[in-house]
C-alpha cells in the first residue's frame, strides 16, 4: 500500500527526534519533543485549489520545515506519516 496525495496535499515522513543534546544532555522519552523537520515522500499534482491555481514546490526526498500543529497523522502498515497541505510548509533545508 501507498499514500498517494490529492489537490495541494504533502505526504511527510517524520524525521526521529534526537536523544541527546547538543551540550551531551540525554533526554527521556516523555520530554522529547516531536520535530518539525520531516522528508517529503509523496506529493500531490496541485492544479486548481480551493479557486486558486496551485503549483507545487516541493518533491519527493526533500527535507523541509513544516508548521507545529499541521497535518493529519497516518498509520500505514507499521510506518508514520503526516499529510499536510503544500502552504504548512515553511521551508526546504538544502545541504
Amino acid at each position: 500500500m501507498r499514500l498517494v496525495p490529492l489537490g495541494d496535499k504533502v505526504v511527510l515522513k517524520q524525521k526521529e527526534a534526537e536523544v541527546t543534546t547538543q551540550s551531551g544532555i540525554i533526554l527521556s522519552s516523555g520530554s522529547k519533543e516531536k520535530p518539525q523537520e520531516a522528508v517529503v515522500v509523496a506529493v500531490g499534482p496541485g492544479g486548481n485549489v480551493d479557486g486558486k491555481e496551485v503549483t507545487m514546490m516541493v518533491k519527493p526526498g526533500d527535507c523541509v520545515i513544516y508548521t507545529k500543529y499541521a497535518g493529519t497523522e497516518v498509520k500505514l502498515g507499521e510506518e508514520e506519516f503526516i499529510v499536510v497541505r503544500q502552504s504548512d510548509i515553511v521551508a526546504v533545508v538544502e545541504d
